[in-house]
């Protein structure tokens, strides 16, 4: 039980927030899909895959984080007692367990075709390199934004074996909504990032963080207004389109500078969000 205490804080499956914003992107893209291949039960096969994809690889993704920030873990007081930094599992042991994640991922990946799985492939860069980003850039969020939403694109290819200029704008859609919301998070950790040297949208922003989630969240909402313009009418499409809007506007109405605690909270609201918007896409289909 103290084995398994310990992987469950190691990727933190305990925190489902993780992997379900890795999820919803990959969601969307299939109720696209599925809005011009009427496969219903091949829309149901598909979401299944890649919702376990979306928890072993944000699992695996985490391990990998913690191994490379442990010793930065070690001093920050959110992350201190994670158990790499804590010294309750060792990381040759921790590596062990990425590799058997991997390993799981790999046989869901080979269930789609074959541009789908070198898409899948490539997006192994991206996910592993992920945690050196906030060492060189103030901009680690944008990378994550590209890391986390690329199912998208994957989902989208999965059932129609092509890419489409719709599926990379709502790919960048969900490259904004990402980099507010990781911002809003980031602001948890601002003076003591700021302290060992860590960089971040929210510290490049600390002055305007409001200002800066607002403009990623409006171009968010632009970019799938003009994706999903054929389909805004009296209906219930553009009802839930409303509820979607009005989830980010929310969120920045409940951030307050200078009150990390609710940061946190706002953050995993956009769990919210991604289902509205999934629910909004599906209803095309209705």
């Amino acid at each position: 039980m103290k084995h398994l205490k310990i992987f469950i804080e190691l990727t933190r499956l305990n925190k489902p927030i993780g992997f379900m914003l890795l999820f919803w992107p990959c969601s969307w893209g299939l109720a696209y899909a599925y809005s011009i291949n009427q496969d219903f039960n091949l829309f149901i096969y598909y979401l299944t895959l890649f919702f376990f994809g979306s928890v072993l690889m944000r699992s695996a993704g985490c391990i990998v984080n913690d191994i490379v920030d442990k010793d930065f873990d070690k001093i920050v007081k959110r992350t201190k007692s994670r158990p790499i930094a804590a010294g309750r599992i060792s990381v040759k042991q921790s590596f062990f367990y990425v590799l058997v994640l991997c390993g799981l991922a790999f046989l869901i990946l080979v269930q789609f075709n074959l541009l789908t799985i070198f898409l899948g492939m490539g997006s192994m860069i991206f996910a592993f390199t992920y945690p050196f980003m906030k060492r060189i850039t103030y901009w680690p969020q944008l990378f994550l934004g590209f890391t986390f939403n690329w199912g998208i694109v994957m989902a989208w290819v999965a059932f129609n074996n092509s890419i489409s200029t719709e599926i990379i704008v709502l790919y960048f859609s969900a490259i904004f909504w990402t980099l507010g919301y990781d911002t809003i998070y980031g602001a948890q950790d601002m003076s003591e990032d700021e302290i060992i040297g860590l960089k971040s949208t929210s510290i490049k922003f600390k002055k305007n963080i409001k200002l800066f989630v607002s403009a990623s969240y409006l171009i968010t909402t632009l970019l799938i207004l003009y994706v999903f313009k054929g389909f805004i009418g009296i209906n219930l499409f553009s009802i839930l389109l409303i509820f979607f809007i009005s989830s980010l506007i929310y969120q920045i109405t409940k951030f307050k500078r200078y009150q990390p605690k609710t940061y946190l909270n706002i953050f995993k609201f956009n769990n919210c969000t991604g289902l509205l918007l999934f629910l909004c896409i599906f209803s095309i289909n209705l």
